[in-house]
């Protein structure tokens, strides 16, 4: 009797890679990617949400700053470990699409929970959905992440990690536009701080959402799968395991600090960005919204042309070393002038932008493929860690000295970011390394890897043609034991090795054949 599984991974296999439903085809892919675009679009959106009503939440649930800051905050917290255990978990057990669905079904029970706290004004239900909120987001944008390398690792990998955070930040910049006019809406025919929960469940649906494209995607996942026979190179990959954290590169650590430091300077300023707004310009609610949606509208539209960008000239680290000397120019202007606050806001939309599509890609570059999980994970983890503490931070600075300090604050992160991306300059280009090289010496590098594992391959075989002539020769030939130096050819092979499994790991490598 026939197996019907086997025959439908016949019948896939035959169809033709022109046909859109073969995972090889351009419109296939681009399905996939809108997909994973929209796979982080609810979680952004729901995020925010304090952030566009912090006046109702603290007029309707009677919320001082700290205690909003917190709102905030318990989103870092469970992620300062679970984050990194999340993508370890994908990395080992779960696989991408499992750990996608898990993860977007967490984010979407806690921003039910949240709106529920909030509806019944219970503010422990409020932190308990925050942070149930909280331990899917981050981990669902790790799985995310992997879900981007796997289909698109090589010379699109900037251009769709840009893309991706810009329907992402999309979310966020929707949230702050339409949150407002709903909770008006929904004034007509709530009271009190239960028409703030219901804006809230309203907002909880853009999850369910997102968790429908996850499934979906998942499904054209296994289907490319088997088509084109990724099972096979998973089974042939070494498994990680977590003792290999140890032995990852000095400069992921430094692009480990830059996400903690450069992000303490964008976050923070938006959550508490309406009321600084408000207080300092003068701007009504609705206005303060606005200015404040302007770091992720401008993220949104710029990250994909900035990720084509990247994509063409490379140079990732000096391109992240100009966004962080930009933001802190912005906000300089914020902090010290009356300058028109649009001028600053639009400035540091733009660097955040560029940072991200720059910064992200690094750890492609720098980590195994089998590790990815677990080095976005780590990411992400080390900048919650952050979060967790500075929002809280933040709040206190907010009450007790005022929004100068805070921004002093903030300006202090970014020069330590700085020097972080100076430090991985300098180490990559020490140890001729391909992080701010451009494509064109990027691929001529890893011709020249071939080459040199090639030749290795080649002295191999004549060290045993060698050796076996001179068994032959019964030991007879002397001079040409002399006129070879067997301990240097093999700390030459060595060496060539070495190099050339070094530049394999750095250089992006394609996963998915007959690309377009």
């Amino acid at each position: 009797m026939e197996n019907p599984e086997s025959s439908g991974i016949m019948g896939a296999t035959q169809e033709a890679p022109t046909s859109w439903c073969h995972p090889s085809n351009r419109v296939h892919r681009f399905i996939a990617l809108i997909l994973m675009c929209f796979l982080c679009f609810g979680s952004y959106f729901c995020y925010d949400t304090p952030g566009a009503l912090a006046d109702n939440f603290k007029d309707d649930s009677h919320l001082n700053t700290s205690q909003f800051a917190l709102l905030y905050s318990i989103y870092s917290w469970p992620n300062v470990i679970l984050c990194f255990i999340g993508g370890y978990l994908v990395d080992r057990y779960f696989g991408i699409r499992l750990g996608t669905i898990i993860y977007m079904a967490i984010v979407f029970v806690g921003a039910v929970v949240f709106a529920l706290g909030v509806y019944i004004n219970a503010y422990w239900l409020m932190i308990l959905g925050r942070f149930i909120f909280g331990i899917g987001g981050e981990s669902l944008q790790v799985a995310v992440n992997s879900y981007v390398v796997l289909w698109f690792n090589g010379k699109e990998l900037n251009m769709v990690f840009g893309l991706q955070l810009s329907f992402s930040r999309f979310g966020s910049t929707v949230n702050f536009w339409v949150m407002e006019p709903i909770y008006r809406w929904v004034a007509n025919y709530y009271g009190g701080y239960e028409k703030l929960g219901v804006a809230l469940f309203i907002a909880s649906m853009t999850c369910l959402g997102s968790l429908i494209c996850g499934l979906i995607l998942g499904w054209m996942d296994h289907r490319a799968e088997r088509i084109l026979g990724r099972q096979e190179e998973q089974a042939k990959a070494e498994p990680f395991h977590l003792i290999d954290v140890l032995h990852f590169k000095p400069v992921f650590w430094l692009v480990s600090v830059i996400c903690v430091a450069y992000y303490l300077a964008i976050f923070p300023f938006i959550a508490l960005g309406k009321l600084f707004f408000e207080r300092k310009f003068d701007f009504i609610p609705q206005d303060a919204n606005t200015v404040n949606s302007m770091v992720y509208l401008f993220s949104a539209a710029l990250s994909p042309f900035f990720g084509i960008l990247i994509d063409k000239t490379g140079r990732n680290v000096m391109w992240v070393i100009l966004s962080i000397i930009t933001t802190i120019g912005s906000h300089f202007l914020m902090a010290f002038t009356f300058v028109n606050p649009y001028v600053g806001v639009v400035s540091l939309g733009i660097s955040y932008s560029l940072l991200a599509s720059g910064l992200w890609p690094l750890v492609a570059m720098i980590v195994q493929e089998n590790q990815l999980g677990t080095a976005f994970g780590i990411c992400q983890a080390v900048q919650n860690l952050g979060l967790a503490t500075v929002i809280i931070l933040a709040g206190a600075i907010v009450d007790k000295y005022g929004y100068l300090m805070l921004e002093m604050f903030f300006l202090g992160c970014l020069f330590v970011s700085l020097i972080a991306a100076v430090l991985i300059y300098i180490l990559d280009s020490a140890n001729k390394g391909v992080l701010n090289l451009s494509p064109s010496m990027r691929e001529a590098l890893k011709k020249t890897s071939v080459r040199t594992d090639e030749t290795a391959n080649l002295l191999e075989h004549a060290d045993s043609s060698d050796a076996d002539e001179g068994d032959a020769a019964g030991g007879g030939a002397g001079g040409g034991a002399a006129a070879r130096d067997p301990a240097r050819d093999s700390a030459q092979l060595q060496s060539d090795r070495i190099r050339s499994r070094y530049i394999a790991q750095l250089l992006p490598t394609t996963n998915i054949p007959d690309r377009p």
